[in-house]
C-alpha cells in the first residue's frame, strides 16, 4: 500500500484531485494563462510538453515519491493549476509539498492558500506525517512569501542544489513545518480565509 493513496480533497470552490491524462488540455490552458512555461524558476510546462509532464508525474506516482494533484474550480471543472506532494518518506513519515502553479488570473486569491490548507490538513491528520516541507528557487521571492505565510520555519539553504530549466545552477532554499505547529498555522490560515472571503 502506498503511504499517499489517491484521495480527492475540496473546500472552499476549490478541488484537488489526482492528476491524471484527462487532464492534458485543462492544464495546457492553465500554463497559457500568464504563459508560465517563460518564467526561469518555476516547472510549469511548455504547451507541447503536457502529456509528458503528466506522464512523468504518474511515473513518480508508481514509484512512490510524488503524488500529483490537479487544482480544479469545484463549481465549473475548470483546471487552475497543478501541486504535488514530493520526496515522500514513509519511514519518517515526511512529504514535501511543491511543484505548485496556478494559471495567472487566480494568483493572489484563496485559491493557493486553500491548497494548502487542504494538503497539510491531510499530511498531518489523516497521513500522521509528522514533518511537511517545502523547497523552492532562491530567486523566487513570490514563493518564499507564500510559504512563509504558511507558517513554515526557514531550515536553511542548499547551495549549487538543483538545475533551472535555462541551465543555470540554483541554490534551493528549504522549509518545514512539524506536526506540534500544524494547529497554530491551521488556526492562522482560517482566519486569514475567513478575512479574504469578507472582502470580497
Amino acid at each position: 500500500m502506498a503511504f499517499v493513496e489517491p484521495v480527492t480533497l475540496r473546500d472552499r470552490g476549490v478541488r484537488l484531485e489526482p492528476l491524471a491524462l484527462s487532464h492534458e488540455e485543462g492544464l495546457r490552458s492553465a500554463a497559457a494563462d500568464g504563459e508560465l512555461w517563460k518564467l526561469r524558476i518555476t516547472s510549469v510546462p511548455e504547451p507541447q510538453d503536457t502529456r509528458a509532464y503528466i506522464e512523468g508525474a504518474l511515473k513518480m506516482r508508481e514509484d512512490g515519491n510524488r503524488f500529483a494533484f490537479a487544482v480544479v474550480d469545484d463549481a465549473t471543472g475548470k483546471v487552475l493549476g497543478s501541486t504535488s506532494y514530493h520526496d515522500i518518506v514513509p519511514a519518517v513519515k515526511r512529504v514535501e509539498i511543491g511543484w505548485t502553479w496556478y494559471r495567472k488570473s487566480v494568483q493572489r486569491t484563496h485559491v493557493n492558500t486553500t491548497a494548502k490548507l487542504l494538503m497539510m490538513g491531510h499530511a498531518f491528520d489523516t497521513l500522521g506525517c509528522h514533518v511537511v516541507g517545502w523547497r523552492t528557487d532562491n530567486y523566487n521571492f513570490a514563493s518564499q512569501r507564500a510559504i512563509e505565510r504558511l507558517g513554515a520555519k526557514k531550515d536553511g539553504v542548499l547551495r549549487g542544489h538543483a538545475l533551472r530549466r535555462d541551465g543555470t545552477i540554483r541554490d534551493t532554499m528549504m522549509y518545514s513545518m512539524r506536526s506540534g505547529e500544524w494547529p497554530e498555522a491551521k488556526a492562522q490560515l482560517l482566519y486569514l480565509l475567513e478575512r479574504h472571503a469578507l472582502t470580497q
